[in-house]
């Protein structure tokens, strides 16, 4: 039996409420064959991002080890991320920062998905256009086709944090299928 392709979810927010966090909750309870989707966890402890803490030969933050770990792991990774300030929130910044120094996010197939609202003046773009400049210096391969935007509004957000329309589920599975056949060309769904 072959493995699932594994793609890891990475939320830019670091809110209780974020419903860029509710997206990407969502994308992890659709069932799909061959895929497993997980979020990613521990960004709040990542320590800001300084060259001098990542020498070859030296050790890490437990926080940027694990979280190392988990980009390592992963086939693909699919990034949902607010706007902050015209660009990316700091604290994803950081994370990606991170992935330089041991190239983990490196020829990886990657993705976004757009939550933002229909009332967000810029639709999230500028955040989106950051991101992709920094995946561009981490070496990861953006898959244009699953770069979407599905907005949502807080009310979509369940009390259980993920959100049930029926439409989001399914463009949401469509992204998730169109970067695991990226991650392994003619073995995923």
């Amino acid at each position: 039996m072959k493995s699932p392709c594994n793609i890891l979810l990475i939320s830019g927010s670091l809110r209780g409420g974020s419903t860029n966090t509710a997206m990407l909750r969502t994308a992890t309870a659709i069932s799909l064959e061959g895929i497993a989707a997980a979020l990613c966890t521990g960004m709040d402890r990542l320590p800001h991002f300084n060259p001098d803490d990542d020498l070859e030969g030296s050790p890490v933050h437990s926080a940027v080890a694990e979280m190392r770990a988990q980009v390592a792991a992963a086939d693909a990774l699919l990034f949902c991320t607010p706007e902050y300030a015209g660009a990316l929130p700091g604290a994803l910044k950081s994370l990606l920062e991170w992935t330089v120094g041991d190239a983990g996010a490196y020829g990886k197939p990657v993705a976004y998905v757009n939550a933002s609202g229909p009332a967000a003046p810029t639709g999230g773009a500028d955040a989106h256009e950051s991101l992709r400049k920094v995946l561009g210096y981490v070496g990861a391969e953006v898959i244009e086709a699953a770069c979407v935007r599905i907005p949502i509004t807080r009310a979509a957000v369940a009390a259980d944090g993920s959100i049930h329309d029926s439409d989001v589920q399914r463009r949401l599975a469509e992204v998730l299928q169109t970067l695991a056949r990226h991650a392994a060309p003619g073995e995923a769904p």
